[in-house]
């Protein structure tokens, strides 16, 4: 009896060992996310154009006009939220204000809440879209499944909604999907099945050229295609797409059609 108590107790610590191992693997992957480029440091700072806060959040806003609508951005799985600072201070030049919320771990799994937090702290902003890239966006899309009064659109990047996140029905929201022809992480197969998740009204705007990780401003992504298109020419087709979607938000919001790029 007290052989087999000793062999259960080493099993026991044995698993707990393996355990408390791959808990901090978990951890320790998460915690080392894909960082930005020089370029997205750089847009980091104020001027007399964007106003940059770093605080909770990271906040871009127009420096002298009331932003038209906002965006609360989720980041891409394992993607440090100041790469995305390029596209957001590109859009908040345009009049928008950008939130782009970190998620713990680098995950928005483990937070896909939180565009309700940013939303209350800005007022001042009358119609929202939430958004993202790849697995940020498919958290977006799942917060506007379950926050049906808290935005009026949303902005998938090389992104769709998990299956069990059926938008179709949802002719109150007005949705962009950009997406990248060489995509190596999305592939055109899943893009295409999940069409049918989406409402009849969404705007579809195809990046010919394009891959995954320029989305963002944070080097090369493992599994992703090599893009013809240069990164600076890709960011620049997402943001003007993205402005051209976010500035008709108000239209749509007060009963009008949605406004595709």
């Amino acid at each position: 009896m007290k052989k087999r108590s000793r062999f259960l107790g080493r099993v026991l610590a044995i698993f707990l060992l393996m355990l408390v191992v791959a808990v901090g693997g978990f951890v320790l992957w998460g915690s080392t996310p894909l960082g930005p480029s020089a370029e997205a440091v750089a847009a980091l700072r104020s001027d007399g154009s964007v106003v940059v806060t770093d605080a909770q959040w990271l906040t871009f806003a127009p420096a002298s006009t009331t932003p038209v609508a906002g965006l609360v951005f989720y980041p891409g799985g394992r993607v440090d939220s100041r790469a995305y600072a390029p596209s957001a201070r590109a859009l908040a030049a345009r009049g928008l204000l950008v939130v782009i919320v970190p998620m713990p771990l680098n995950l928005a799994v483990f937070a896909p809440g939180r565009a309700a937090e940013a939303i209350a702290a800005h007022p001042e902003v009358a119609v929202w879209a939430v958004g993202g890239h790849s697995l940020g966006g498919a958290m977006a899309a799942a917060f506007a499944g379950s926050h049906p009064d808290a935005v009026e659109g949303l902005v998938l990047w090389a992104a769709y909604p998990a299956s069990g996140n059926d938008l179709s029905g949802r002719d109150d929201l007005a949705v962009l999907s950009v997406y990248a022809t060489l995509d190596g992480l999305m592939t055109e197969a899943e893009r295409t099945a999940s069409a049918s998740l989406l409402p009849g009204t969404a705007c579809w705007v195809a990046l010919d050229g394009g891959n995954h990780a320029q989305f963002g401003s944070y080097g090369v992504q493992r599994g992703d295609h090599p893009a013809t298109l240069s990164a600076a020419a890709q960011q620049g087709q997402i943001v003007n797409a993205t402005a051209a979607f976010l500035l008709g938000l108000p239209a749509f919001a007060g009963g009008g059609g949605v406004m595709c790029p």
